[in-house]
């Protein structure tokens, strides 16, 4: 509507210097000035437009592991906190977690419910990834690797739902996180925010760690470097029929997936 009131503009101040009976109507040469004016600013218009559209940013269809943060921080602007995680040992998520469900002791705003699953591969199982790397680069299935990754993994459970419990038994919110174990290696990381956005990407199977110099190498996905596709609610039909198939596969995934021993343990 700007650049048609300013054009027209600029078209009344001209027609009323060329013809003079529009010039008499509209008193003389007062309007040069105003025609010359907003021929100026009709430039000034579409140069300013074009710049904005340039400098628009266009919305992200990636991003990399290590910005988990910022889509952590965005879950839990809701009342309903619900996220779900499927991938190796969850550490890069784990970590924006614990701080954010601490800082609910303190304040939780508006949030009353919170609920966190973590789906990751019974390290209990002979595997291919993780596995010590053997001659010509060939997975050798190391049960104390293994065991090293499960401890992670339940400091990291039990971490969280002592912070869950706590948050309960005050009585603002409502919270539950919660490990479960499936029959796989890790290929695919998965991250799920309330349901409206999920991210996914596939790790690098052959990446390879040393944990100390006299040690073989490993097969040791590093979640840290994966990118991850996003699939929101803002994407269009496709990104929508992406989003509410990666809810159905998680929430399956879920159903079948077994207590890890440490919690079968404990109800015990």
């Amino acid at each position: 509507m700007t650049r048609t009131l300013l054009l027209g503009l600029f078209v009344v101040g001209v027609s009323a210097q060329l013809v003079k009976p529009i010039g008499d109507a509209l008193e003389d040469k007062a309007f040069l000035g105003g025609a010359l004016l907003s021929l100026v600013g009709y430039v000034l218009y579409e140069s300013v437009k074009d710049l904005a559209s340039s400098l628009r940013l266009p919305a992200r269809a990636q991003v990399e592991s290590r910005e988990l943060g910022t889509f952590v921080s965005e879950a839990f602007r809701a009342r309903t906190v619900e996220i779900g995680f499927l991938g190796y040992t969850g550490e890069t998520l784990y970590n924006e977690l614990y701080h954010r469900l601490e800082g609910l002791l303190e304040d939780p705003g508006p949030i009353r419910h919170v609920n966190v699953r973590f789906l990751i591969p019974d390290f209990g199982r002979p595997m291919t990834v993780p596995s010590r790397v053997g001659e010509g680069g060939r997975p050798v299935d190391d049960p104390d690797f293994r065991k090293r990754l499960e401890e992670k993994c339940r400091e990291y459970d039990e971490t969280l739902s002592v912070l869950a419990e706590r948050l309960t038994l005050l009585g603002r919110v409502t919270a539950h996180c919660e490990y479960r174990l499936h029959p796989g290696i890790p290929t695919d990381k998965v991250c799920v925010f309330n349901r409206e956005l999920v991210l996914h990407g596939l790790y690098d199977v052959t990446a390879r760690t040393v944990l100390r110099s006299t040690d073989p190498e490993y097969y040791d996905p590093k979640g840290y470097r994966t990118d991850l596709t996003v699939w929101s609610q803002e994407g269009g039909d496709d990104a929508k029929a992406a989003l509410a198939t990666w809810n159905r596969h998680f929430d399956s995934l879920w159903s079948l997936a077994a207590t890890p021993p440490w919690r079968a343990a404990a109800a015990a």
